[in-house]
């Protein structure tokens, strides 16, 4: 099985310019490909694939000799990933559902940046305190984990308080044997309590934002007395961003915690199925 591990990264000042560099040069691919093929497609109406893009994007690069600085992986992997957008758009239409829209273009504004490159020749090792890259060399990591089988990718991403994070996806996993219990469940989703088992275990809802509105607020009315574009703003910003991680944090702690116990204790877990009408 195929099983990730994150780790943050502190990178030095040459490669945190490198990283936002790539982040860039990623956008920019993804929303210069996008646009072609929409202008193909307006045009001779057939498609522009991601063949066509592949063998086009070095002509690309001889026209801006900057998009040779960051990882030339990461820039295949962004038109794989429009290649991926397009793929699910077309299937959602085939199964009628109009919910999945067509693919738009990445914005810089956007405080989630991330770029994916590959693991090729070994050029991506994860060390006791550092984990290697390509084109950033040796970064300083917090192992938490060691890592199973062979790595297939990296994703390096910058969350909105500036804190970096790579992604490693690894193949060839053991996946873990669990003892059988002999046991099912039933679990029913609530709001006063998160969920509440057939064997009447309420899993309280902690509310982790409510218990947060008055930090939060105090902080977001800060922000808002700030300027726009000013360095203060930008500090404050991070203030505000960091409150929602915290949020964010909890409760995805809570609920890790929660399904790995009713996984570890129940061999069957059954939860109803809601098909909620809207007007």
């Amino acid at each position: 099985m195929e099983k990730a591990y994150k780790y943050r990264i502190y990178p030095t000042y040459e490669q945190e310019m490198l990283m936002r560099k790539t982040f860039g040069c990623v956008r920019y691919v993804y929303n210069y490909y996008l646009d072609k093929r929409r202008i193909v497609y307006k045009e001779t109406g057939t498609a522009y694939v991601y063949k066509q893009c592949s063998a086009d994007l070095t002509r690309l690069k001889r026209e801006y000799p900057w998009l040779r600085e960051p990882d030339s992986i990461a820039l295949q992997a962004s038109l794989e990933h429009l290649q991926t957008a397009y793929d699910n758009f077309f299937k959602a239409l085939e199964r009628g559902d109009r919910n999945w829209g067509f693919p738009v273009f990445k914005s810089k504004r956007n405080r989630h940046q991330s770029y994916t490159t590959k693991n090729v020749n070994g050029n991506i090792q994860l060390l006791d305190k550092h984990i290697r890259l390509p084109k950033l060399g040796l970064v300083s990591c917090r192992v938490s984990k060691r890592i199973e089988g062979r790595i297939l990718n990296v994703t390096v991403s910058q969350t909105p308080s500036g804190k970096y994070y790579v992604s490693v996806c690894c193949t060839d996993v053991t996946m873990p044997q669990h003892i059988k219990t002999g046991k099912a469940v039933g679990i029913d989703l609530g709001l006063s309590a998160i969920a509440i088992t057939s064997d009447g275990d309420d899993k309280p809802n902690h509310k982790y934002l409510s218990k947060a509105s008055k930090k939060l607020a105090l902080q977001q009315r800060r922000l808002s007395r700030k300027t726009i574009g000013g360095s203060n703003y930008e500090k404050q910003r991070i203030k505000v961003a960091k409150v929602h991680e915290q949020i964010a944090a909890k409760r995805s702690d809570s609920i890790h915690k929660m399904t790995t116990e009713l996984v570890r204790k129940n061999d069957i877990i059954v939860m109803e199925d809601l098909a909620v009408l809207t007007c």
